[in-house]
C-alpha cells in the first residue's frame, strides 16, 4: 500500500479544521487534498485524537505481523504433514 504524504497529526488537524466550520472545499484547497481523499481520511480518522491514531497504527502493524507468523506456522504444519504422510 502506498504511504500517505500526510502524517496522522496533519490528517486529524485537517479534519478538525473542517469540523470547526471551514468549508470542506477550502480545507482541501489549503492542504492540497482532493475532496475524495479528505472524506476517506475523515472516515478513517474522524473523532480520533493523535495518540489514538498512533495506537491504531501500532495495532495494525502488530496484527499484520501476527498474521504473517500464523501463515508461516500453518505452512510449516502442512509441509510436515506431507513429509510424514509420504514415509
Amino acid at each position: 500500500m502506498r504511504k500517505s504524504r500526510f502524517t496522522e497529526a496533519q490528517i486529524i488537524g485537517n479534519i478538525k479544521e473542517q469540523e470547526a466550520g471551514i468549508p470542506t472545499a477550502e480545507v482541501c484547497r489549503r492542504h492540497g487534498l482532493s475532496p475524495a481523499t479528505f472524506y476517506k481520511f475523515k472516515f478513517t480518522f474522524g473523532g480520533m485524537e493523535v495518540s489514538e491514531a498512533a495506537r491504531l497504527k501500532a495495532l495494525e502493524d502488530e496484527n499484520a505481523k501476527l498474521k504473517r507468523l500464523l501463515a508461516d506456522t500453518m505452512l510449516n504444519n502442512v509441509v510436515l504433514k506431507d513429509l510424514l504422510g509420504k514415509n
